[in-house]
C-alpha cells in the first residue's frame, strides 16, 4: 500500500475485513466525484459551495434567476456531461457485483455510479441527465434539452471559470442577459432538470428505500461526504440507533466522525483500489 503509513495501512485492513463479510451499504457523496474533474462542495477541490445554490422557491418564481440558472447550467453540462467514472466508482460497482453491497445511496447528481456499472442505484437528489416539466410532468433527456438551448442562443459565448457539482457554474449577470430559455414541447410549461433543489424535500420513496438498505445493512459505508446535509447524515444516525458500524472514507473533517466506529481521511482512488476483494 505505497504512500500509507502503519495507522493508514491498519485502518484498511479493518475495512478490508468489515467489506469482506459483506451485506455493505454505501452513502457516497461528491467527494466520489472529484477525482473525474468535479469539484466537490467543501473538500480540498471545493472548500465551499462557490455562490449561492439555487433554490426551488426562486427557480419557479422569478424568470430571471431561471435564465440565469440555465445559462450557467448550461456551460456547467459540459464538464458534468463529459465526466467520466474514476477509480473510486469502478471499486464500487466491482463490489457490488461481488456481491459485497447491500445496496449503493448517492448523494450526488452526476450518474456516475451508473456509468460504472453500478445497479440500482438510490439517487437521492435526481440525476443532471434528465429534464422534467413542471407543467404536465413529461420527462426529457439533457442533450436533448441542450441542443435546444445551443440553437436557441447560437451567439452564447461565456466561459465558465469554476464549475459546482450540481452543474451550475459563476457568470456575471452581463454575460446572461441576453440568454434564451426553452420551453417544454409538450405544454409550453417550465422545464427543470430533474434534481433536488434546496427548498425541496427529496422525494419520499427513495428516503424510505434508503432506510430500508440502511437497516438491512451490516456496515454503512460513506464516501466521500461531509455529512453536512441531513439529507446524508440521517443515514449515519439511523445505522448508529440500529447497532450498525458506519465506516468513513473522505478528504478532511465530516460531520460523522462522532458517530463512525472508523474514520480514514484519505483519496478515496487511493483507498478503495487497496481493498483485497477488490483485487482479481
Amino acid at each position: 500500500m505505497d504512500g500509507m503509513d502503519l495507522e493508514m495501512v491498519e485502518q484498511v485492513a479493518r475495512l478490508d475485513e468489515w467489506v469482506a463479510e459483506g451485506d455493505v451499504v454505501v452513502l457516497s457523496g461528491a467527494g466520489l466525484s472529484t477525482d473525474s474533474g468535479i469539484p466537490d462542495y467543501r473538500g480540498p477541490s471545493g472548500s465551499a459551495r462557490r455562490g449561492s445554490p439555487m433554490t426551488y422557491q426562486t427557480f419557479t418564481g422569478d424568470p430571471v434567476a431561471r435564465r440565469r440558472y440555465w445559462a450557467r447550467s448550461h456551460l456547467g453540462w459540459r464538464t458534468i456531461g463529459d465526466a467520466r467514472p474514476n477509480d473510486g466508482h469502478r471499486a464500487v460497482a466491482r463490489l457490488q457485483e461481488r456481491g459485497l453491497l447491500g445496496g449503493v445511496i448517492t448523494q450526488n447528481v452526476d450518474g456516475l455510479h451508473q456509468a460504472a456499472g453500478a445497479r440500482d442505484v438510490v439517487e437521492l437528489h435526481g440525476n443532471l441527465s434528465r429534464v422534467v416539466c413542471l407543467g404536465c410532468g413529461a420527462g426529457s433527456g439533457r442533450d436533448e434539452l441542450e441542443e435546444r438551448l445551443s440553437a436557441a442562443n447560437p451567439g452564447f459565448a461565456a466561459v465558465a471559470a469554476t464549475v459546482n457539482p450540481d452543474g451550475d457554474v459563476e457568470l456575471d449577470d452581463a454575460e446572461v442577459a441576453g440568454f434564451t430559455v426553452v420551453d417544454c414541447l409538450a405544454c409550453g410549461g417550465v422545464l427543470k432538470p430533474d434534481v433536488v433543489y434546496f427548498g425541496e424535500t427529496v422525494p419520499p420513496e427513495r428516503v424510505s428505500r434508503s432506510f430500508a438498505l440502511v437497516a438491512g445493512a451490516r456496515t454503512l459505508l460513506v464516501l466521500g461526504s461531509s455529512l453536512t446535509v441531513m439529507s446524508g447524515r440521517r443515514f449515519v444516525l439511523r445505522a448508529v440507533r440500529d447497532g450498525i458500524r458506519v465506516a468513513i472514507v473522505n478528504r478532511g473533517m465530516t460531520r460523522g466522525e462522532p458517530y463512525a466506529d472508523l474514520v480514514i481521511d484519505a483519496p478515496l482512488g487511493v483507498i478503495l483500489p487497496n481493498l483485497a476483494p477488490l483485487t482479481v
